[in-house]
């Protein structure tokens, strides 16, 4: 039997449109040179905090920079490698904590889903970019949070396998909600009005479309709450449901004594 045979060849170059920043090495700085990658990155985060993606350009940034677009081009080969930097920076903020004890894990799984949200309220431009960066989940952040996510949910019982499911999840709702919520704020922003505000205007209009659903008396009494409240209670809502089903899975996996990671099948020998 050729044992040559069954092992993989090696790994096939990445084509060039999936290239991504993670899988080139960074330029070795030149002597007295005093833009960096880090100084790049920081001050492309102030731009798109302030003025958001439409304005983030490798000539904008250069002119905040004091520096050329060639200069530029040297540390970061394109707008999309610029776009994982800054992304995997954001990723730096957020909080996952460590669980000494397996009960620990909702708790620290509803940290590390409300440092993301805040870490994307705060970052407004965030949820346009995600999923459309390239290789943006091989920067060292990213995975980082990936690990220390996995390590508490694994901790607390799920084996590898739904660990990574569960956590893809709690993600893509954190994700799917705070874009929803950024834009609703984002475009508030641009026209100068405040949410509360508003909503006061819109109020009328959308007690007159809820009459035919029976839900005004609801509408009416949520028009006078604070509205930042409310998206924290929708958003608390939404992470209680799923919390909630990954607890009655893991008690079920717990009584019926399953271990925490699932055991390869052994293939019977051939006769």
């Amino acid at each position: 039997m050729n044992m040559d045979a069954d092992r993989p060849g090696p790994a096939p170059p990445i084509p060039p449109n999936l290239g991504s920043v993670w899988t080139r090495p960074q330029p070795q700085r030149r002597q007295k040179e005093q833009l960096t990658r880090e100084r790049i990155v920081a001050e492309a985060l102030r731009l798109l905090d302030e003025e958001g993606m439409e304005a983030l350009s490798m000539r904008s940034l250069g002119q905040r920079l004091g520096a050329g677009a060639t200069s530029l081009y040297r540390h970061v080969a394109s707008k999309d490698e610029l776009i994982e930097l800054v992304a995997d920076a954001v990723y730096g903020e957020i909080e996952v904590p460590e669980v000494a004890d397996p009960a620990e894990w909702r708790q620290a799984t509803v940290i590390m889903a409300h440092s993301l949200r805040t870490a994307g309220l705060r970052h407004m431009w965030m949820s346009q970019v995600l999923g459309q960066v390239g290789m943006s989940y091989l920067g060292p952040n990213v995975v980082s949070v990936t690990e220390r996510g996995l390590a508490v949910l694994t901790a607390a019982g799920f084996d590898q396998e739904e660990a990574a499911r569960a956590l893809g999840t709690i993600s893509s709702f954190v994700i799917g909600i705070t874009a929803t919520e950024a834009g609703w704020l984002s475009a508030l922003r641009r026209n100068g009005y405040e949410e509360r505000d508003w909503l006061q205007i819109l109020g009328p209009t959308v007690i007159e479309s809820a009459a035919s659903a029976g839900i005004t008396d609801y509408y009416l009494e949520l028009l006078k709450r604070d509205p930042e409240q409310v998206r924290m209670e929708n958003f608390n809502y939404g992470l209680d449901l799923m919390l909630d089903s990954l607890q009655t899975r893991l008690t079920a996996r717990l009584a019926a004594g399953s271990p925490s990671a699932r055991q390869p099948e052994t293939a019977e020998p051939k006769k």
